[in-house]
């Protein structure tokens, strides 16, 4: 049995699943495509949730996807859609640990595949005091994984990023990045080297291909894809500051001949920029379904924003006499999901591992398992403790969980937390005889209030979220049928200052307190609103 986040009411897990396994949760499972091709509409949001930077291919008959992970674990998530709009994740490119010369920054994957062999060239930050961001490639045989990693290719001083990998005109093997000079307050080209046959090292000289000089492209160019479509290679990018709350992201294209140049920018840029709905559309890649075309890209739903994070849309574009892509109204067609209860979250932890959905700060992996209907999360000492927590899809939820706090460990605190990272979070923690309401910010810890608790064996936590920003918790110690509100002297907490500048907030699990201790949760759930 679980409970009812609306009434408190118990209900059977029958009502609490969703109608596919947890163990393999699509990202998102919508209507089915009209039969008739010309008539259906592919303009649509295939990746809620913070899933910056897509990147998407096809092999055989399927479409491959994955994004930025950034400071969470695993690892660049695989995506598999066999008609561009129903996904499922599969794996991860680095599921259990991280490459080895790199310790944060995981953004920007592009998946690619030939001859056999699926590649995915990504940016990562260097190990080590100057830790510059490099660009890196691993390697498998099968897309869904095992990858093994080759190491970087390039780092320069200010960092490179974004590498996209490709052969020019003559068959030759090139890779394509930005020189992050906006982190300097310089330009940012765009380069393009020789590479081997086995993309494991550049050769010759690099190449400039272009860099931000036009005004719409303010402090950056950024995120190239390209594509040859008749004689002409086409090079999608963005341009303009990427996240948070003031971005003023939008995409341009460029065109070339020959790789290496001269690139003509289009006339008509920025060719994707913001709408009433959707906010800094930006850096994605190209793909064709049914001989139309398509650039799987991010950008901010604007009644969320960055406490949801950047989401992955499906925007159609069509070719112009004159040659250059264009997008209906310059922006994102996309319309807002209808049915939020597709997204819910429902998991009462079944099998022996946990699902797909769930991630972890990429420096702090847990100690985690799944046994008999529970999770089970072994705690640590320092900051909030062992985290896993799932991606949030709008500014209003509500979330619990239920734990075992009969079992607790002295000294050990657990509990459920809207996160932005490990150093910021609001949390309603249990231990030692009393409930604890945290609120971190960079990562200086304050208790904000603390309630006895009655004994009890199971402990329901309960958030509540208003438009990404407003936080009330609540408990229950009768299995979910009467929820006793955490007083504050205000009604909600202002939690603003959650997210980081190029992340969504998640919910999560949280064990605070001796490596010796588990915390037993017996389930988790999402619920979206309006």
């Amino acid at each position: 049995m679980s409970f009812d986040l609306e009434t408190g009411a118990s209900i059977p897990s029958s009502e609490w699943s969703l109608p596919y396994p947890v163990a393999s949760q699509p990202v998102v499972n919508t209507a089915p495509l009209i039969e008739t091709a010309p008539a259906a509409i592919y303009d649509k949001l295939i990746l809620p949730g913070d899933f910056p930077d897509p990147t998407i291919t096809k092999i055989g008959d399927t479409y491959w996807a994955s994004a930025t992970s950034a400071e969470w674990g695993p690892i660049f998530p695989l995506l598999k859609s066999t008609n561009l709009v129903d996904w499922e994740v599969v794996s991860y490119v680095f599921p259990d640990k991280l490459p080895e010369w790199a310790d944060s920054n995981f953004w920007a994957p592009e998946i690619s595949h030939e001859n056999g062999k699926t590649y995915i060239c990504y940016t990562a930050r260097k190990k080590g005091k100057r830790g510059q961001l490099c660009v890196a490639v691993a390697s498998a045989d099968d897309p869904a994984g095992p990858y093994t990693d080759h190491g970087p290719l390039v780092g320069q001083r200010m960092g490179s990023i974004d590498g996209f990998p490709l052969r020019d005109e003559n068959g030759a093997l090139y890779m394509v990045w930005k020189e992050d000079g906006n982190a300097f307050r310089k330009d940012t080209p765009i380069w393009a080297q020789r590479m081997n046959e086995s993309r494991t090292a550049l050769l010759g000289k690099k190449v400039e291909l272009f860099r931000n000089d036009t005004p719409w492209e303010g402090c950056l160019v950024e995120g190239s894809a390209i594509v040859r479509q008749g004689e002409y290679f086409y090079m999608f990018y963005a341009g303009n500051g990427c996240c948070g709350k003031c971005c003023t992201y939008a995409t341009g294209v460029a065109r070339s001949k020959k790789l290496l140049g001269p690139w003509e920018k289009c006339p008509q840029n920025p060719i994707l920029k913001k709408n009433k709905t959707w906010k800094c559309p930006g850096h994605g890649t190209v793909t064709e379904y049914d001989g139309r075309w398509f650039l799987l890209h991010h950008a901010y739903y604007t009644d969320s924003h960055e406490f949801v994070g950047r989401q992955g849309l499906l925007s159609e574009f069509t070719w112009n006499a004159e040659g250059w892509p264009e997008f209906v109204n310059n922006s994102p067609q996309a319309e807002p999901l209808r049915d939020l209860r597709v997204l819910n979250v429902d998991d009462n932890f079944p099998g022996n591992r946990l699902s797909a959905a769930w991630q972890w700060p990429v420096n702090e992996q847990p100690t985690v398992g799944v046994s008999d209907g529970q999770l089970l999360l072994t705690a640590r000492p320092a900051g909030l403790g062992a985290l896993v927590a799932q991606r949030t899809f709008t500014a209003t939820y509500k979330a619990a969980t239920t734990l075992d706090y009969g079992a607790l460990a002295p000294n050990t605190y657990a509990g459920l937390a809207a996160i932005g990272d490990p150093h910021n979070a609001l949390a309603l923690v249990a231990g030692n005889g009393h409930l604890q309401l945290w609120h971190m910010q960079g990562n200086k810890h304050l208790t904000l209030t603390e309630v006895k608790l009655e004994n009890c064996k199971m402990l329901s936590l309960r958030l509540e979220a208003w438009g990404g920003s407003r936080f009330r918790f609540a408990f229950s110690t009768d299995g979910g049928t009467a929820w006793q509100p955490v007083v504050l002297d205000s009604f909600a907490l202002n939690g603003t200052y959650l997210p980081p500048w190029d992340r969504g907030v998640r919910v999560g699990l949280l064990a605070q307190g001796p490596e010796t201790a588990t915390v037993a949760f017996d389930n988790f759930a999402l619920r979206n609103c309006r």
